[in-house]
């Protein structure tokens, strides 16, 4: 009995320990699942202040989505989508929350670029990245772009694209994981979802 329980903490270490780690590839990715919990850590918003992001998901419903940079043409495509779609996301009861590994002063220039008025925030450690599972090793021409945007603090890491629909007590309801980085939700299928867990 004592082996069984020691064999089962082991794999919950293990467990625990593989979502804060750094995956070699995007398809070795180990992301939450539906039905846990988004941790509560610190990031920075596009003014430079400290937000916890249990605060942000308790004032109601929300598409928190995880997305590699500014600098990436296929983001700032579906950043824009994002914005053309909010009105739609919000008379469904939800608000949009997206989260990069850019600094907090890249943010405010995604924002203007991709007409963005809902929510930016900056994990330039990866901090939340690396907890929900969806961080992995950079190819190596991506480690300048990053290091720049990141204003030195990431070097390695890249989210891979994520959306995560998540209700007030920061549980997942909904998620959508595509290591392929070309290819995302669509505004539709995103609202439709959102009707569906109405």
């Amino acid at each position: 009995m004592k082996k069984l329980i020691f064999i089962f903490l082991a794999t919950l270490t293990w467990a625990a320990n593989a979502q804060n780690m750094i995956a070699k590839s995007a398809t070795d990715i180990t992301p939450l699942l539906i039905g846990e919990k988004i941790p509560n850590l610190t990031l920075k918003s596009s003014d430079n202040t400290d937000v916890q992001i249990s605060d942000l998901l308790k004032k109601k419903k929300t598409v928190l989505v995880f997305y590699r940079g500014g600098w990436c043409p296929y983001c700032n495509m579906h950043l824009q989508a994002l914005a053309e779609a909010e009105k739609q996301v919000m008379d469904l009861g939800y608000q949009i929350i997206a989260v990069s590994p850019d600094s907090a002063e890249n943010l405010k220039m995604t924002a203007e670029k991709d007409k963005v008025k809902y929510t930016l925030l900056s994990d330039s450690k990866g901090e939340l990245i690396k907890a929900m599972g969806i961080a992995f090793e950079a190819p190596e021409n991506y480690k300048s772009v990053i290091n720049v945007n990141s204003n030195g603090m990431n070097t390695s890491f890249l989210p891979v694209p994520s959306v995560f629909v998540v209700n007030p007590q920061s549980d997942i309801l909904f998620e959508y994981v595509s290591p392929d980085f070309k290819h995302r939700i669509t505004t539709e299928l995103l609202v439709s979802v959102l009707k569906n867990l109405k």
